[in-house]
């Protein structure tokens, strides 16, 4: 990731050197100007990340600078935060009338002056992250159906974005209190970070059915999904794997399968709710499955004696989103599991386990049907 550039514009040399050696101690990159009118091309050609703007210079003073950027749509997302030696609630409230983010007033306090370009730096940050996200969800959109996802899922980002937008309008309201701004923008930025954990789901719903098989074992396949349940749980449990299958070959989408196989697991951890690690227990069994004309599956068994199927959302499970306190379908693990089994020709389903618990049944197929002059099988490819 490369160092965010900093545009300074203020007409005394020495402003602009206490400036750039603190920020460049920082990591950053500095462009100077001294001149409102060089920003126009400075901007152009250096493309900063943000721009620090004096006020009163000149030939050409920022207030009709930051004007002018704002006019341009090419220019207008890029923050201006004003040097000002105007302190009054007048001077201050012109420049946020014409587009700037922030003010400093002079004499510069230079760790001040850190503070507020490191939060405006994650506002860019975010805005980016959120850009991308929407572009993201439009592909998304234009490459699979989601159907009944939709409104689960919009449901969510709406308020995850609530809450981004909340955090920005507390730090509107507070801007002269640097530790006020700073927590507020962490907060913002985890929120966003919880959106893109959404969307980095939804990429896996809109994978496209046409996916690129490569033969795998089975034994290397279950510990791959197993390693991807730890690594997510942040846990290292014992899961009773029972492969009456050893080294079989199958065909199949190895990240695909891996995920699906390691997001039913961590939904089994989940539903054990508090309980302590000795007593989650979690069995996996597989077995070969004959379908008649459509051919030999593997079938996957993931059981565990956590709380169950609530009733209340049993007709729901692959819903996204779908949480209650006493069920095991929460979030977009078997939504996700689904989706990615059905694309490799495959299905899931869940069913109450004998004695108590869930049992969810993962099905993919190992051999597809070709009609050759007859029905004939051949490997799944």
């Amino acid at each position: 990731m490369s160092a965010p550039k900093i545009l300074i514009v203020d007409d005394q040399p020495v402003n602009v050197q206490l400036l750039k050696r603190k920020l460049e101690r920082e990591g950053m990159q500095v462009v100077s100007a001294y001149h409102g009118a060089e920003v126009a091309g400075l901007v152009a050609r250096e493309k900063p990340d943000l721009i620090l703007l004096d006020v009163m210079m000149p030939d050409m003073d920022g207030i009709e600078v930051c004007q002018r950027l704002q006019e341009n749509e090419e220019t207008r997302p890029i923050p201006v935060i004003f040097i000002t030696a105007r302190a009054s609630k007048e001077g201050k409230l012109e420049g946020l009338g014409v587009g700037a983010v922030d003010y400093i007033t002079k004499p510069i306090d230079l760790d001040e002056t850190l503070a507020r370009v490191q939060t405006q730096l994650r506002f860019v940050a975010i805005n980016r992250q959120l850009l991308d996200l929407t572009r993201r969800l439009e592909e998304s959109r234009r490459t699979a159906t989601i159907g009944a996802v939709t409104q689960g899922i919009a449901h969510n980002l709406n308020n995850l974005l609530g809450v981004v937008l909340g955090y920005l309008e507390l730090v509107k309201t507070a801007p002269d209190k640097p530790d006020l701004v700073k927590r507020n923008s962490v907060n913002a930025t985890e929120a966003v970070q919880r959106i893109v954990a959404i969307v980095r789901q939804l990429s896996f719903l809109g994978i496209n059915s046409r996916l690129h098989r490569t033969r795998c074992r089975l034994d290397e396949l279950l510990l791959g999904a197993v390693g991807r349940f730890r690594h997510e749980a942040k846990v290292s449990p014992l899961i009773e794997i029972e492969n009456s299958l050893g080294d079989l070959v199958i065909e199949t989408h190895v990240e695909l399968f891996e995920d699906a196989l390691g997001k039913i697991l961590l939904n089994a951890w989940e539903s054990y709710g508090d309980q302590p690690v000795a007593v989650r227990r979690i069995w996996l069994r597989t077995e070969l499955l004959d379908k008649g004309n459509d051919g030999r599956h593997l079938r996957l068994a993931i059981e565990d004696a956590g709380r169950g199927i609530d009733a209340e959302v049993r007709d729901q499970l692959f819903e996204p989103f779908i949480s209650t306190k006493r069920t095991v379908g929460v979030g977009m693990g078997l939504t996700v599991a689904r989706h990615a089994l059905r694309n490799l020709g495959g299905e899931v389903t869940i069913n109450d386990r004998a004695g108590g618990g869930a049992a969810v049944y993962l099905l993919h197929p190992l051999e597809k049907r070709r009609l050759l002059d007859g029905d004939s099988r051949v490997p799944f490819a």
